[in-house]
């Protein structure tokens, strides 16, 4: 018996050693599951393929550990950019975001996007038009609670953390499960008296982000499915969203909201301030890729069982909403909306945002700031609006931590918005440089503007001021406008761009994708590459056309025929190239505008290989005016 308990000890311990040894199948399990901190311990011993990497990388990103997820991305990026998800972009850019090197990261998140990005000059231009900055404390000096999503309740707070070790371990982040707390608040904005909010809430599952009725009668809040169900080809545990009513001293009648289900989550409930909205971030159908904000209207029911009626969910729009997170909604009594997103422009993770409302519909949200937002993520912020005071969380210091705030008006002054289209298409015009000048033509200020075309800057009452839109083959574009004061301190200037090849019949876009000049030819004699009178009168529109659009940057690329040696063609047409150059800088037109360059032989358009006839000869002998700027 002895021996037979010392071999089954023995086959225990192979068989547990064999489980934990690292191997992909092993790891792509744990990474299913969303067990990302066992996944990426698995990963880290494995040999580097891209599979390897870009699931680790990923492992710590879903975890927001961007320091960790840096190095795995680049080494992806290194070896396997070229096979890459154009989604990996947007993660690798944000871990680089997480650790401030802008450089890399706006160069990243510029190929993911398709134009320039510059985070620094982005940061310096919200420190002038933010409404607010914000001075802002720690609430526990615990830094491993995990602490966020706090909301008022009569005179305590009610947050989500995880402090409840007794919990299960969740293998998302080896952290117990979340449950509500409710605390004091000190003068001094720490949290004190923290005691579990109802044993009829907390489950052993996740409960998080409540928000109450005015009488503080009705609750509601985030609880998560206690099972997975099939999504696709994936086993997911959603979130829901559920209602409590307060009867004498017991939350008592949970029950899971209607628009809740199995097959996707809802999540971070907050009402208006009359209880007449309940506001919710979601990845139900309509949602436009990740969570996306959405509300429906509560009304009473005078008939059945159920106290309340809900309206179908109403999604935000695109102004709102991204293709990424929009999570963690505030609604003040105003009807300024406050969120949580990764999708518009940040410091990196999640950054909190502003939109007012103006005639029923949000503006373009405003990023709060850098005196509020960092380089991970900030969310989950809600205001006392007659004490310019609130809260927010933030994992900046590596863990979920809860902040206070106070808010003071920034001293702002005038400003200037609007965006840049093109005047014919009217389409968006994202990476036009847009440039503002005072009345004496000093620049006072310059950006690129992003995917949403829109520019800002600030100015001073009582002047004049000019605005320039340019950007690559197009025609700068000016507008003037003249600030006042009184009271009124937005100007909508939506700048009208033209196109070369719009604005020009002799500009036009070819299949190859070049914008060229079409000039009659301009021959040279043979062996020879002295310009014609005839060359001349050709060159002499150039000229033209050069000075009507002082920005524009062309290639003079000269070709010739192949009746003679390649190397010959190629120093003839180098040399015609250049005399063609010459011509234009004689008759003042500037050097550094211009490029010359010659073909030779190699790019014929009649490709006829040695039975050309004279006609096809002359026809591959010309030289080419390509807009390059």
């Amino acid at each position: 018996m002895k021996n037979i308990c010392i071999l089954l000890f023995l086959l225990a311990t192979q068989w547990t050693v064999q489980a934990q040894r690292p191997s992909l199948k092993r790891a792509n399990i744990l990474f299913e599951q969303k067990s990302y901190v066992e996944a990426a311990k698995m990963y880290q011993a494995l040999d580097p393929s891209q599979e390897v990497l870009q699931k680790l990388a990923d492992s710590y990103y879903y975890n927001s550990e961007m320091k960790l997820a840096r190095t795995p991305y680049t080494g992806l990026f290194t070896k396997y950019k070229d096979s890459l998800d154009r989604e990996v972009y947007f993660r690798y850019a944000q871990s680089l975001l997480g650790v401030k090197d802008y450089e890399n990261a706006d160069k990243i998140m510029g190929e993911y996007l398709g134009y320039f990005v510059d985070t620094p000059k982005f940061i310096e231009n919200l420190n002038k038009i933010v409404p607010f900055t914000y001075e802002i404390q720690i609430m526990n000096q615990s830094a491993r609670t995990g602490d966020f999503g706090l909301t008022y309740y009569k005179d305590q707070v009610v947050f989500s953390s995880l402090r409840n070790l007794k919990n299960p371990i969740y293998s998302w982040n080896n952290k117990p499960y979340l449950d509500l707390f409710r605390a004091d608040v000190t003068k001094d904005k720490k949290l004190v008296n923290i005691v579990p909010f109802s044993d009829e809430i907390n489950t052993k599952t996740h409960e998080s982000n409540a928000t109450f009725t005015t009488d503080g009668k009705t609750m509601y809040f985030s609880r998560t499915n206690d099972k997975r169900v099939l999504v696709g080809e994936e086993l997911v545990a959603t979130v829901k969203l559920y209602r409590a009513e307060l009867i004498d001293t017991v939350w008592t009648n949970v029950k899971e909201l209607p628009f809740s289900s199995e097959l996707y989550s809802t999540q971070h409930p907050v009402l208006s301030t009359d209880n007449t909205k309940l506001y919710f971030s979601s990845d139900m159908p309509g949602s436009m890729g990740s969570f996306d904000i959405f509300y429906v209207d509560i009304t009473e029911n005078s008939e059945g069982d159920e106290k309340f009626q809900y309206s179908a969910p109403v999604h935000m729009g695109s102004t709102i909403n991204t293709i990424h997170r929009e999570q963690f909604p505030f609604i003040d009594s105003e009807n300024t909306l406050y969120f949580a997103s990764d999708g518009h422009q940040g410091m990196g993770g999640l950054d909190i945002y502003m939109s007012k409302v103006f005639d029923g519909v949000y503006s373009k949200p405003i990023n709060l700031g850098e005196t509020i937002n960092s380089e991970l993520d900030d969310f989950g912020y809600i205001l006392k609006e007659d004490e310019d005071t609130g809260y927010f969380a933030s994992n900046r210091t590596g863990h979920d931590n809860l902040y206070a705030f106070t808010r003071k008006d920034n001293q702002r002054q005038f400003t200037v918005v609007g965006d840049v289209r093109d005047k014919n298409s009217k389409n968006l015009l994202p990476g036009t440089t847009v440039t503002l000048f005072d009345e004496d033509g000093n620049q006072v200020g310059q950006m690129v503007v992003g995917e949403d075309a829109q520019y800002v800057f600030n100015t001073e009452p009582n002047k004049t001021y000019t605005i320039e839109g340019h950007q690559a083959f197009y025609i700068p574009t000016t507008e003037k406008f003249t600030t006042n004061d009184d009271g009124n301190i937005t100007f909508n200037i939506e700048l009208a761009i033209e196109s070369y090849d719009d604005a020009e019949e002799i500009v036009v876009t070819k299949d190859d994708g070049y914008i060229y000049i079409e000039l009659e030819n301009i021959y040279f004699d043979f062996n020879k590459w002295d310009i014609k009178p005839q060359a001349a009168r050709t060159l002499d529109v150039l000229v033209g056309l050069l000075n009507k659009y002082p920005r524009m940057e062309i290639e003079l690329g000269a070709h010739t025929d192949n009746r003679a040696s390649d190397l010959y063609n190629l120093h003839l047409s180098h040399q015609r190239a250049a005399a063609t150059l010459e011509y234009l800088v004689e008759n003042g037109i500037n050097r550094e505008r211009l490029r010359s360059k010659g073909y030779g032989e190699r790019a014929p358009l009649v490709d006829c290989g040695d039975k050309c006839s004279d006609e096809e000869h002359s026809i591959n002998r010309r030289v080419e005016f390509i807009i390059l700027k």
